[in-house]
């Protein structure tokens, strides 16, 4: 399932949501996200299978770990697929960590536990974390 556009809107208007567009003004890539108290969540994040491989991903995420940063943001979190190259592994290159269940925080495990409802399957995925420093 993908967020309803509402959805969209909103953090839109919350400036925690970055679009990438090509030459021509085309969407290309973005990301979404919410503050949760002192950490970034993202939400979505998607490249253009097209422009996949090209740096954007990796630059739409650098920007909005410096707006975290900006914000004074102690972390930025997400839950991903773990064994997916483009997902777990890609993140653990910028710095994020799989957290392991003792050191979820509950928003994390709610998250997961939504996520297995929908039918994601719940021993592929992962709640990560960069912390900020």
């Amino acid at each position: 399932d993908t967020m309803p556009v509402e959805r969209h809107r909103e953090l839109i208007a919350e400036r925690t949501s970055w679009v990438a567009t090509d030459h021509l003004d085309r969407p290309i890539a973005f990301l979404s996200a919410q503050i949760h108290g002192d950490a970034l969540h993202i939400w979505e994040f998607a490249v253009r299978c097209d422009r996949q491989g090209s740096g954007i991903g990796r630059a739409m995420l650098k920007t909005a770990i410096g707006d975290a940063r900006t914000r004074d943001l102690r972390a930025v979190t997400l839950t991903t697929f773990r064994d997916v190259g483009w997902n777990a592994p890609f993140y653990v290159k910028l710095g994020f960590r799989t957290l392991d269940a003792a050191e979820m925080e509950e928003r994390l495990a709610e998250a997961l536990r939504r996520e297995a409802r929908r039918g994601l399957p719940v021993e592929k995925r992962c709640a990560m974390r960069l912390v900020l420093l």
